[in-house]
């Protein structure tokens, strides 16, 4: 009998697709899932197209969702500069994934800003633009630095590609300010996504390609996790010291993994 009350939390780019390739048995397993009524959502670091996109490339893989079972951190961040009241924001986003942004105030790169936004814009930075968001930062003292998840790099089409993370850790350095991090390997991130499963963290499980980001975040807050190894998975990881509860070959071996979990 399948072990009652398990929820999961699950990665998208690397686990269901890399970059516009389908990994086989990302859409018998979200099947598998819902026949065994087992409650789970999407936890991502993209940032770089809001979720009504996120669902239309789960649709191109035979996964239909709708966009309440995906939590990106544009999503996270929105509702947290909305509930503290900050103010005026610059975001570094990409064009698409400024929609998620329409009910703040935002500015342009060169007028004062109460927080600096900074997601995966892909080959969009260059130094002009980085630079931008330094100048932002430096003009104001209390401008706060958001982050868009630590994500260190990701695997597309060409090859690894850096993500959001090392221009943050940039601008960090540079300002010697902390960013505020909305999503992976952020607790909040992880903590609103269990909220939003009602669920706690000794009964839930994390599933991503990322030893740190969703495995070793994910175990430090007392959450299962497995690691696959499809997307940017390297054997080196498993020597990193995280110790996944579980490691599946890809995504179609979840089914698998879960009927062998016994309540």
């Amino acid at each position: 009998m399948m072990a009652k009350n398990i929820y999961l939390l699950l990665d998208m780019d690397g686990v269901f697709y890399n970059a516009e390739e389908r990994i086989p048995g990302g859409d018998e397993a979200i099947r598998f899932l819902d026949t065994q009524a087992i409650p789970y959502l999407f936890l991502t670091n993209t940032s770089s197209r809001p979720r009504s996109k996120l669902v239309q490339k789960l649709q191109r893989f035979d996964i239909v969702v709708p966009e309440e079972k995906i939590l990106t951190p544009p999503v996270a961040a929105r509702r947290w500069l909305q509930e503290n009241k900050v103010g005026p924001v610059a975001l570094f986003v990409p064009e698409a994934t400024r929609q998620e942004f329409c009910s703040l105030e935002t500015v342009s790169a060169r007028q004062p800003a109460a927080a600096v936004v900074i997601g995966d814009m892909g080959e969009a930075w260059d130094f002009s633009l980085l630079n931008d968001a330094f100048r932002l930062l430096m003009q104001n003292e209390n401008s706060m630095l958001i982050a868009l998840g630590m994500t260190r790099f990701w695997k597309a089409e060409d090859g690894l590609r850096l993500d959001a993370g090392p221009y943050v850790k940039a601008l960090e350095f540079a300002t010697g300010r902390q960013a505020k991090v909305f999503g992976k390997p952020s607790p909040e991130f992880y903590h609103a996504a269990i909220s939003m499963l009602h669920a706690s963290p000794e009964n839930t499980w994390m599933l991503g390609d990322d030893i740190i980001n969703d495995v070793g975040a994910a175990q430090k807050l007392g959450l299962k996790a497995v690691l696959t190894r499809s997307g940017k998975f390297v054997p080196a990881d498993l020597q990193r010291g995280v110790k996944p509860d579980a490691v599946i070959d890809s995504i179609a071996g979840l089914p698998e993994l879960l009927q062998g979990i016994r309540g």
